[in-house]
């Protein structure tokens, strides 16, 4: 890629080695004498023609950074509209993530940094970059393919719709979770990063650890944990291992949160640590 301007000559800066200035420049150059000796610079002259190295995918190239100062014209809108040909790969880029059933999506798309000003494209192809999911608030890139070189990232927000669990009424905080709270309601699913709750009955029994709004969706991130027994409970310890499993009694030494580590002692006063997962229960795994 090249980029020239339009005179695409080699000129000699003020103070140059040039020796083709007129008088206006001779003056000029004469002014800045005393500030060009104590250094002893030499000025050469630049050739305004020059190849920029190659960018890498997902790189704006610098051509179209100095197009901000060139005038170079603009082949993307900052605000793109659902009209652009390339819109509808980017919805269906989203929806050939793995979704739940009867789910549905939409896109909603943002706006390319405005300062940039690309040059007119005739195929624009949309890409999902490494490590991104269309889930949410994301990104993906739009790279021109015909009539130029560049490539650029596209703000976008993906919306899954589908039937969830959601509160029927304000909850506030420390509610303990029953049927009567709860009612099935489409809701957007990648609003926040928990997952939400498609079985009520995990809920069950459970204290929220912060306040819904009537018709939020119950999510994971809003329940406090289950706490299946408390200190100095007796608790039985399954051991599990390759076609063989033991369990035993013992003391609890700490409360068993769900999912979390506890530490039991057990018959001999040796200590052993497993997993909290069912009432008065926890899984060693070998």
């Amino acid at each position: 890629m090249h980029c020239t301007d339009s005179v695409g000559s080699v000129e000699p800066i003020v103070g140059g080695v040039g020796s083709d200035m007129s008088a206006k420049r001779r003056h000029i150059a004469a002014h800045f004498e005393a500030l060009r000796r104590p250094w002893g610079a030499t000025m050469l002259p630049v050739n305004k023609s020059f190849q920029l190295p190659s960018m890498g995918r997902g790189l704006v190239p610098l051509c179209a950074l100095v197009a901000l100062g060139l005038g170079a014209g603009v082949g993307v809108r900052a605000q793109p509209s659902a009209n652009e040909p390339w819109t509808l790969e980017v919805q269906q880029l989203a929806s050939q993530m793995p979704l739940p059933p009867g789910a549905r999506v939409e896109v909603d798309l943002g706006a390319i940094d405005p300062r940039l000003k690309l040059a007119p494209c005739a195929r624009i192809t949309p890409y999902v970059p490494g490590g991104v999911r269309l889930w949410g608030r994301a990104r993906v890139g739009l790279r021109c393919d015909e009539g130029a070189r560049w490539s650029v990232f596209l703000p976008i927000t993906v919306k899954v719709f589908a039937q969830a669990w959601s509160a029927n009424q304000a909850l506030p905080a420390g509610t303990v979770i029953d049927a009567s709270h709860l009612r099935l309601e489409e809701v957007d699913l990648a609003a926040e990063p928990s997952p939400v709750l498609r079985q009520p009955q995990a809920a069950f029994g459970r204290a929220l650890a912060r306040g819904l709004r009537a018709g939020q969706a119950l999510r994971e991130a809003d329940l406090k944990p289950r706490q299946w027994f408390a200190a100095g409970d007796t608790v039985r310890v399954v051991t599990s291992g390759s076609g063989f499993a033991i369990s035993a009694d013992g003391q609890a030494l700490n409360a068993g949160i769900d999912g979390q580590i506890v530490k039991v002692r057990i018959d001999g006063g040796r200590v052993v640590s497993g997993r909290a997962t069912a009432e008065r229960r926890i899984e060693v795994m070998l």
